[in-house]
Order: C-alpha cells, then structure tokens, then sequence
C-alpha cells in the first residue's frame, strides 16, 4: 500500500473507529518474545539516493525542534527508516510514536521504567534471553519498539488505533491512540 492510501485509511480509521473495550493482560504475550527474540538478532531501506535525501531533508526540518544537532537528527530518522521499513510500518507512523513517547529524548525514562525514544519496558530483555542488550541504544531500542508495534498491528488486523493501545498499555482508552494520530497528520505526514 503506498503513502498515500495509507494516510487516507489511516484518517478514516481515526474517523469511524468506535471505543473499544479493556482487555486484561496476563504477562508479556509468548508470540511477541518470539517475534522480538528473532528481530534482535537480525543484522539500506531507501530505493535510491534522491528519495533518500528528499525524505531525510524534510523530516530533519520537522524534527528540528526536538534534536538541534543536524547530524544527531539525520541519523535518528536514517534509522527509524530503516527499522519501519523492515517491518513493514510507515516511518513517520513511527516518528509520531516516538514525539509521543520521548519527544525524542534518546535517554528518556518513564514513571513505569520505559526506556529510550519508543520507551521499551526492560523486562523483553530477559524474555528474550538478551539481557546485555541496551534500550538506550538507538539501534537497539527502535529495533524492538517497532518491532513491537508491528506485532499489535498485526495482531489487531490492522486496526491502528487498538495497535497504539497495546503498546502503549491503554488498549480501549481512545487518548494514546489520538495524540499519535494527531501528530502523524499534523506533523509527519504535512503535504
């Protein structure tokens, strides 16, 4: 599905899209370890060089205000690229998660322990079987982070705004999902 349609599907989920109910969370999901353990261990997502620099230009502009070091912000969108890519999400879906999530802020850490830009909760580490691995790591931790949101997307058939929720930890509260989907359109995804 190109850009495009994408957005457009995306503005119409947020549009028709009913509040959905809580569900109870018994523990990290075993399906989600597997898909996490698989994708840490996984060692150029852009087609060619002028789509590359046209992209990284423009969001480097949007991300200006958060990241003031030009290099610092092209390396962060390079790799949140490259990491959206391999999993099959739109970058700036991921841009959008990370404004919300850290505003940016590589060495962020929640009230609850979440760490870094996408706020990975530690305990993967474990489930995994990577304890070593380190969530303030740039690499590492939108490695997991969009790893992560690509499973709930997956497993809720698509539906972005009970995606969002998991992942967020809110499943059937409609606040997470909407701040997301307000800085995609608004931000990330400006013509």
């Amino acid at each position: 599905m190109n850009i495009g349609a994408w957005i457009r599907n995306t503005c119409l989920l947020a549009t028709l899209l009913l509040p959905v109910v809580l569900l109870a969370s018994d523990g990290p999901d075993p399906e989600l370890r597997e898909v996490l353990r698989a994708a840490a261990n996984e060692s150029g997502s852009f087609p060619d060089r002028f789509d590359a620099e046209v992209w990284l230009t423009d969001m480097s502009r949007r991300l200006a205000r958060q990241v003031s070091d030009p290099q610092e912000r092209i390396d962060i969108l390079t790799r949140v690229h490259q990491e959206a890519k391999r999993v099959g999400l739109p970058p700036e879906l991921i841009l959008a998660v990370i404004e919300v999530e850290s505003n940016f802020d590589r060495y962020a850490i929640s009230v609850a322990g979440a760490i870094g830009l996408m706020q990975i909760m530690p305990f993967w580490l474990e489930e995994i079987g990577r304890p070593n691995d380190n969530l303030l790591h740039v690499d590492t931790n939108l490695r997991y982070g969009c790893t992560i949101l690509k499973f709930y997307y997956d497993k809720e058939n698509g539906d972005l705004r009970r995606a969002l929720g998991r992942y967020n930890g809110s499943l059937g509260r409609r606040k997470y999902p909407n701040k997301v989907i307000d800085k995609l359109t608004r931000k990330w995804f400006q013509a």
